[in-house]
């Protein structure tokens, strides 16, 4: 089976760009998993950096340092839906090409991988995206360990392509379909290639344990509490006039409540709150708290994901 490149993946995207900068600077309440993302991508993609950092400040630490640069390059952003886990890999890309100073590559991973449940098809699917994104991180190695350019592989909602085959209902086709993700990412590793994978999955348990034991990191991500809230409406609030008592109101009306025991998602206040929020009052009139809190009572927030 010939499959194009096309076929295996969503549109690529090249890093650095500033689109993709605006957007990772955007993601504010997650801070602290964008410092420790770009931290373990830039080291699983570009070890030069770690064993500099060694020399300098532990030279006898060569054992660790050896034992960190040999986990397989896979990351998995598990959480509940709009907590920012696709937007972040998506984005992070920049961030680490910046850091690095090199170009990255991100190839995001189609679901159309999973084929049409033909025998040997999903198999070869995976496997073709795979050799793709190898062949490409091949072209990139160097006589030494320091980077001239990266490929991320991105798989988003991998639940789909990479569940438990621990799962008595689950197909043939799907359990040799997770065994050529299994080998993809162990040929990525053992060919010290500057590449990675990132998985995001809103249900973490239903992972094949072959993977999750692989990954280099797990980043878990929640809805955003009382503090991040704050974040993420502050500045367009205050843009909009609103004072710190009536931004409260918001941070307040969008968490948890009587009626529900959980609160807005990142993309429930990004995407439909505050987009509501001004078309409320477009185009004759200017925005006023009293409308607008109306509209944040009037939102229903995005339901959890139960993963089961």
């Amino acid at each position: 089976m010939s499959t194009s490149v096309n076929e295996l993946f969503e549109k690529g995207i090249s890093y650095p760009d500033f689109e993709y900068q605006d957007r990772f600077n955007d993601l504010v309440g997650l801070d602290d998993k964008k410092v420790r993302l770009t931290k373990i991508l830039s080291l699983l993609i570009n070890p030069d950096g770690l064993n500099n950092w060694g020399k300098k400040y532990h030279p006898s630490a060569k054992k660790i340092i050896g034992r960190i640069l040999r986990r397989p390059p896979l990351i998995i952003l598990a959480g509940d839906v709009g907590s920012g886990k696709t937007e972040l890999a998506t984005t992070i890309g920049d961030a680490v090409a910046r850091q690095e100073n090199i170009s990255i590559a991100l190839l995001p991973l189609s679901l159309s991988s999973r084929g049409q449940g033909r025998v040997g098809e999903m198999t070869q699917l995976i496997s073709a995206a795979f050799d793709h994104a190898i062949n490409e991180a091949q072209k990139l190695k160097s006589s030494t360990t320091n980077a001239r350019g990266a490929i991320i592989l991105m798989v988003d909602e991998a639940d789909a392509l990479a569940q438990s085959r621990e799962n008595a209902q689950m197909h043939h086709e799907d359990k040799a379909g997770v065994n050529a993700f299994i080998r993809g990412v162990d040929r990525m590793g053992n060919g010290k290639l500057h590449s990675a994978v990132i998985m995001c999955t809103n249900r973490l348990g239903s992972l094949d344990p072959a993977i999750t034991r692989r990954a280099a990191e797990i980043l878990t991500f929640e809805r955003p509490d009382n503090e991040q809230r704050h974040k993420v409406l502050h500045g367009p609030l205050s843009e909009l006039g609103f004072t710190s008592q009536e931004i409260n109101a918001f941070v307040k009306e969008t968490g948890t409540k009587k009626e529900r025991d959980y609160g807005f998602t990142f993309s429930d206040l990004t995407q439909r709150l505050l987009p509501s929020i001004v078309l409320g009052a477009y185009p004759d009139k200017a925005v006023s708290f009293s409308e607008a809190i109306k509209v944040a009572k009037a939102l229903i927030p995005t339901s959890p994901f139960k993963d089961i």
